[in-house]
């Protein structure tokens, strides 16, 4: 009877203490979760930031494209002088995409002018406007000269045609048939519209000169039928029977950044061969003298001219002149190239590269042998022939 009654008591106090033990282990439960949560935040946050990282590696290229394209369309141009109403012109540049015409744009831009590039891209390259796109006074139109344009302008400054050697004579017919259709077209508009037009002309009017330097009355020696056309006459003529404001500037050596590397000419040739290690070609003895002219200073003259009252043909070059061995060593010098000087005769500069390949006396031989077996074929068939005089041309009689 004893043992049920200490069962129930040992029940009993068993379940008063289940109790607070519950209670202690479900804190310590807490207590444990909580820790581990405390614990496990630093990792988390490691992690956090390890991703963060790696999508700033992924994002940066993102943002900086973005940037790139802000800056597209915030673009700052050159200082533009502002111009009112009245003092600003419009004005075309035909060319204005080659080496000169891209350093006129710039000047007329920075002059506060409204500015038309024509260019059909034949020399030109676009990257020497890119810094002018979008501008409110700048507009570019691809055009080729062999077609008319009709456009509203006070000033044509003409110099759309292939300048360098290597350009012209690529296509010689097509440079003929642009300077020619081209300054015809440009001379139309000017009578139509009334502007003032400026030609580009060459400075080859005065090749193998008498003269160093030339003056402006002095008239040149050159080839009537040589490489390079002459178009200033045109402009005259028109000027004189139809009354067109002309301007013409024979242009002599210019150099300057936005050189064809391959124009052929004789600093961009200096240059490219001592930058290439390989050797300076001067053509004969070096003694002949030419003027240089930095781009800007030929483009200062330009505008001057085109604004004055000077309506002559005016030769744009440098009154100080070196020989062509005097400008190797100044180019060779600063780049600090090991090349040499090869001297060439003209010959070779007209064909690089050629030598005779068969021998006098061998080619002779070959003749003289050929001439034997036709004279023994033609005896074997009775027929000799001899040698007839040269005939002459004879004149026809004139009608009067």
């Amino acid at each position: 009877m004893l043992s049920q009654p200490l069962l129930r008591l040992a029940s009993a106090v068993s379940c008063r203490r289940t109790k607070p033990l519950l209670c202690i282990a479900l804190l310590a439960y807490v207590a444990s979760v909580w820790d581990n949560l405390v614990n496990m935040r630093p990792i988390q946050e490691n992690g956090e930031l390890r991703i963060e990282s790696r999508l700033d590696k992924i994002i940066e290229p993102l943002r900086e494209k973005i940037r790139d394209l802000e800056k597209s369309f915030t673009q700052k141009y050159s200082p533009v002088k502002f111009l009112s109403e009245k003092d600003c012109k419009r004005i075309l540049v035909t060319g204005g995409m080659g080496f000169v015409g891209s350093y006129l744009m710039d000047k007329l831009m920075m002059d506060g002018h409204k500015v038309t590039v024509v260019d059909n891209f034949f020399m030109g390259r676009k990257r020497n406007m890119e810094h002018w796109v979008s501008h409110e006074n700048f507009e570019l139109i691809n055009h080729d000269m062999l077609e008319q344009l009709s456009i509203e302008v006070d000033q044509i400054y003409h110099l759309a045609s292939p300048a360098s050697p290597p350009s012209y004579m690529y296509n010689p017919f097509k440079t003929l048939k642009t300077n020619t259709v081209g300054t015809l077209n440009m001379l139309g508009l000017a009578k139509q519209v009334g502007a003032r037009l400026f030609l580009a002309s060459t400075s080859e009017v005065c090749r193998d000169p008498e003269v160093h330097p030339q003056t402006e009355d002095y008239w040149g020696r050159v080839n009537p039928i040589g490489p390079c056309p002459r178009f200033a006459e045109m402009c005259y003529a028109c000027m004189k029977q139809e009354g067109v404001a002309v301007r013409v500037a024979r242009i002599f050596n210019t150099f300057g950044p936005r050189m064809h590397m391959n124009d052929g000419w004789v600093v961009s040739n200096f240059i490219l061969q001592a930058l290439q290690g390989e050797p300076l070609t001067v053509y004969r003895s070096g003694s002949q003298t030419r003027a240089f002219r930095y781009v800007s200073d030929l483009v200062n003259r330009l505008v001057a001219l085109t604004n004055s009252n000077v309506s002559s043909p005016v030769k744009l070059g440098n009154p100080e002149e070196h020989t062509i061995l005097e400008f190797a060593q100044l180019i060779k010098n600063p780049v600090g190239s090991g090349s040499k000087i090869q001297f060439l005769s003209e010959k070779a500069k007209l064909m690089p590269g050629w030598e005779p390949m068969v021998l006098r006396e061998e080619g002779l031989n070959k003749a003289i042998f050929y001439f034997r077996k036709e004279l023994e074929y033609h005896a074997n068939n009775q027929y000799i022939p001899k040698p007839k005089p040269a005939r002459m041309k004879t004149e026809r009689a004139s009608h009067n």
